[in-house]
């Protein structure tokens, strides 16, 4: 009977966790403290904002987020879209506190970070997130971005 007992929590205990996990990945939240420069990324940053990607080799949502990120810099004006190889840039990874993959930065004009999601973003919340990096004095299209600013 403690055997049943046992086995009903550790099933209870991961369908918690997995519940979690679900809610968490891919959520933008804010971020600050950390400036990046075009050196350090080995890329031209875009004049209104910069998408940055951390992928790996073999990992299958970095290849969605990458088609999302894209899709976004081409539908928005000024935004670049970097992708960096996690395993090739060790220095970075660290210095960032990148714990897996994709995980995306979105970036201000000057290359401040102002948003961070672990895991395949939505469309609507990255653009959610471009809202708040790109500077509040620049005209654009209703349609262009989101103003939700709480989520990526």
């Amino acid at each position: 009977m403690t055997g049943l007992w046992i086995a009903l929590a550790t099933l209870a205990l991961g369908t918690v966790i997995g519940v979690v996990r679900l809610r968490r990945d891919g959520r933008v939240r804010a971020a600050a403290g950390e400036r990046l420069t075009a050196d350090m990324l080995g890329a031209a940053m875009g004049e209104r904002a910069t998408l940055v990607q951390f992928s790996t080799a073999f990992c299958q949502p970095c290849r969605a987020t990458r088609r999302v990120l894209a899709d976004v810099s081409a539908l928005v004006p000024g935004v670049a879209h970097v992708e960096i190889d996690a395993e090739s840039r060790l220095d970075l990874v660290r210095r960032l506190d990148i714990m897996r993959t994709p995980t995306v930065l979105v970036l201000d004009p000057s290359g401040n970070v102002v948003k961070k999601a672990s895991g395949q973003p939505r469309k609507a919340d990255v653009l959610a997130a471009l809202a708040v990096a790109i500077p509040s004095g620049e005209s654009r299209p209703s349609h262009e971005l989101s103003q939700n600013s709480d989520e990526m």
